[in-house]
């Protein structure tokens, strides 16, 4: 499996078709922006007209866009990947974070398309994407995976087979329960370290390095201690995703406390203006209820 495919060019996607071609994989792409193919074009990837025709040339399509509704146009639009000319073996990879029940859906239709269909959702922000350090969860016939496992270790790291369709998504679901309410801690803890007069780098370095130490703490902490709200993953994506985790435990009969209080707060921090900035945004809810800033010259900074 040598050709790829690759849908959806944005900051996580972009990162991860170039780590196919430097593993040496031949790609076409597409995307609904055409412009932002550019650098991938420079770069030796080869352009389709859309996604009925890149899947036409390849063996193996990758998906990375921003919802379940932007999945299933891809998939099943008129000129969509299942409206490919041809009968040859294709596998389909989704990397999009989506509805784990629509998953289970959309891998039944490409079933009777004769396409194979793997929901493999990442994590590890756009650092991990540029690279090539993600974990990816599997979900999906097992064979398959096997079969696609060398295409996964060209752009992750941590790469993990966690059973049936649908449960890379499942598995996404509960990333993103664990990141997000994980970010509120460190706001809270760093809003009572400075509003009590102690050192935020100091903070930062003891708890990193003790029992409370996490990938938010580590990065995006020392983001809001300087007032760095630039994206890594937006507040608005989250919030989508905290919208899935919550309709899934809805169809489970399970009740969540933590998810839907964080994802007010996150709605909040959209309203206020921050729905593009990083998720560490968060913090200028924690901030405008105690009154603070975490960085005394932020002000200045964003003006």
């Amino acid at each position: 499996m040598k050709k790829i495919g690759y849908i959806g060019l944005g900051r996580m996607g972009e990162a991860m078709a170039r780590n196919l071609l430097r593993g040496g994989f031949e790609l076409v792409v597409w995307n609904r922006t055409t412009s932002k193919a550019k650098r991938l074009l420079d770069e030796g990837a080869v352009w389709a007209e859309s996604p009925a025709l890149l899947a036409a040339q390849v063996e193996l399509v990758c998906i990375n866009v921003t919802d379940t509704p932007d999945v299933e146009a891809v998939l099943f639009g008129p000129d969509g990947v299942s409206a490919r000319q041809g009968s040859s073996l294709l596998v389909v990879v989704d990397h999009s974070t989506i509805s784990p029940e629509a998953t289970r859906e959309f891998a039944e239709r490409l079933a009777k398309s004769g396409i194979e269909f793997l929901d493999a959702p990442v994590t590890g922000g756009d650092i991990g994407a540029r690279d090539g350090t993600l974990s990816i969860m599997v979900g999906g016939d097992a064979g398959v995976f096997e079969h696609c496992r060398h295409v996964f270790e060209a752009v992750g790291k941590c790469i993990t087979y966690v059973g049936a369709s649908g449960t890379g998504q499942l598995c996404k679901a509960c990333n993103q329960i664990m990141g997000a309410l994980n970010l509120l801690g460190v706001c809270e803890a760093m809003a009572l370290a400075r509003k009590g007069g102690l050192s935020l780098d100091k903070m930062l370095t003891v708890t990193g390095a003790g029992a409370a130490g996490s990938w938010a703490l580590e990065n995006l902490g020392r983001q809001i201690a300087d007032g760095d709200m630039q994206p890594g993953f937006m507040i608005d994506l989250i919030r989508k995703d905290l919208a899935i985790v919550q309709k899934e435990a809805v169809g489970l009969n399970l009740p969540l406390l933590g998810v839907p209080m964080v994802e007010r707060l996150f709605q909040a921090a959209s309203d206020m203006g921050h729905g593009h900035c990083g998720t560490q945004a968060l913090s200028r809810v924690v901030e405008a209820t105690g009154k603070f800033r975490f960085s005394e010259d932020a002000d200045q900074r964003e003006a």
